[in-house]
């Protein structure tokens, strides 16, 4: 196993070039329950050091909290697609490899917001979205954040599988633990205290008005094994040392955090509970050899999700009417 070494977090690198992923052939253009079994299926065929590797992860999640697969299979691709939602005439080989990874970790879903639930997403840099806080942006910086910091039912695992890559786009990370590290154990403290809130992404409203949600900590758990909730764009303090406690985790998420690149076969797996992302400005240039990455969320447990929940998609609901 190597590694990617920034100043302070390392990020534990595995080759996956001998994995052989199993043919898509006959799996139609469907992401449905069949693709999700042949991923299962797939998964118990994985090389052992990435299996090896992705078992570590869920027992015992690295200081980094995140991942990389290299040489992951993806097959021929075709141009780039000029919106996540597009025809891709392609067969199933990169969602199968995506969620064979998924399904080893968890169980995939998806979110009716995100892409219309779909269980994996394509992220392509639009138009449209060029200068916004969300994936298909690129002249933007995307903020460090918790994914669905705001959800009751957030994803455990962040699976991000680069089709095509761009040099200039560095998705960005930063763990808990250094954070913390770079804090004085009084703000340590106040972190671990229910003075926080968080709003709602604005593609999950709807048209519904925003609120902000219940208080709660930070970072609970222990300061061995935490859990880290933190949207730079839509978390507030409660109180001025809350304010003042955020300001201070801001500044020391830019004193420790790290990057990786992305590059055609890398398969970049994040605990949700662990590092915040982001990702760097980067010039699209909307001709089909933009950066094209598929995206897949992961829950250990479906059941909590049950009553907010049709499949693999949950529906849960925000804002005011």
């Amino acid at each position: 196993m190597n590694q990617v070494v920034d100043t302070l977090v390392t990020v534990p690198v595995v080759d996956a070039s001998c994995w052989r992923a199993a043919a898509a052939d006959g799996l139609g253009s469907d992401l449905g329950e069949e693709l999700v079994h042949a991923a299962a299926v797939g998964a118990r065929n994985l090389p052992v050091e990435v299996d090896d590797a992705l078992l570590r992860f869920t027992v015992a999640p690295p200081r980094a909290g995140a991942l990389l697969l290299r040489n992951a299979p993806i097959g021929e691709l075709p141009p780039t697609p000029p919106a996540p939602e597009a025809h891709v005439d392609k067969d199933l080989a990169t969602e199968l490899t995506l969620l064979t990874v998924a399904r080893r970790l968890g169980q995939p879903v998806g979110y009716v917001p995100e892409h219309g639930g779909r269980i994996v997403q394509n992220i392509v840099p639009t138009q449209s979205d060029a200068d916004r806080q969300t994936s298909t942006s690129s002249r933007s910086n995307l903020m460090f954040h918790t994914e669905t910091a705001f959800h009751p039912h957030r994803p455990r695992y962040l699976l991000l599988l680069c089709l095509r890559g761009d040099p200039a786009a560095h998705t960005t990370l930063a763990s808990v633990h250094d954070i913390m590290d770079h804090l004085s154990e009084d703000m340590v403290e106040v972190m671990f205290q229910p003075r926080f809130r968080t709003a709602v992404d604005a593609s999950f409203l709807a048209g519904r008005a925003n609120e902000l949600g219940p208080a709660r900590p930070l970072v609970t758990g222990t300061r061995d094994e935490p859990t880290f909730i933190f949207d730079a764009d839509l978390t507030v303090g409660t109180d001025a040392v809350a304010e003042d406690v955020l300001v201070a985790v801001r500044s020391a998420i830019a004193e420790v955090e790290t990057s990786v690149v992305l590059e055609p076969g890398d398969l970049l797996v994040v605990d949700n509970n662990v590092a915040v992302h982001g990702r760097s400005p980067f010039s699209a240039r909307f001709d089909g050899t933009d950066r094209w990455l598929q995206r897949s969320f992961v829950v250990t447990d479906l059941a909590p999700s049950a009553a907010d929940r049709v499949g693999r998609v949950i529906t849960t609901e925000f804002g005011r009417s």
